[in-house]
């Protein structure tokens, strides 16, 4: 209970009044004694209380439900951890450096790697540029060579095709003879 020594006082001073001097100290006697009953028996409840949820297995269940609820145990901690690292990400610290690939970091060892037998394979990739970068992105440099390789050689057909094209015309332009007639280059007599 929640008294301050005002309230006790008060409480005394009534109780001399209304029981007596004679008979208070008795009184004060039993109402300690109904105080240590109460005190207890609240005590032999709660042991009974905590007996009973331990016999019945309810203490085992509540701490089977507590470790499989826990964020650790559903793996909530790792998100909880990766969300945090996303929001102290800042964006603008990464883009004063600017990325280069790893072709264009080492230009000596494409160089080099172009000497070698398995260049002129233009699908094969450099070794250390395989070491750099992951699955994904080697997949897509050889998606890119091989593009590169189709294109340029498409480009060379072209480039044979209007060479030929070329000197097929420079061999009929000696064949043509003379020029072209227009109606202007008709004679004046024709025309009544």
């Amino acid at each position: 209970m929640d008294f301050s020594w005002s309230e006790l006082m008060v409480v005394g001073i009534v109780a001399l009044i209304v029981i007596g001097p004679k008979d208070l100290p008795g009184m004060f006697r039993e109402l300690g004694r109904f105080t240590a009953k109460i005190r207890a028996m609240g005590r032999e409840f709660s042991r009974a209380m905590d007996q009973a949820a331990k016999d019945s297995g309810v203490k085992d269940v509540a701490e089977d439900l507590k470790k499989a609820t826990s964020a650790k145990a559903m793996g909530l901690d790792a998100v909880k951890s990766a969300a945090d690292k996303f929001e102290k990400w800042d964006p603008l610290k990464n883009a004063a450096k600017p990325t280069t690939p790893p072709a264009a970091k080492a230009p000596a060892a494409a160089a080099a790697a172009a000497t070698t037998p398995a260049a002129a394979d233009p699908t094969a990739k450099p070794a250390a540029a395989a070491a750099a970068v992951g699955p994904e992105t080697a997949a897509l440099a050889e998606k890119q060579a091989a593009r590169k390789a189709a294109a340029s050689e498409a480009a060379a057909k072209l480039k044979s095709v209007a060479s030929g094209a070329a000197e097929l015309e420079a061999e009929l332009k000696p064949k043509r003879t003379g020029r072209v007639r227009k109606k202007a280059d008709k004679p004046a007599g024709d025309a009544a």
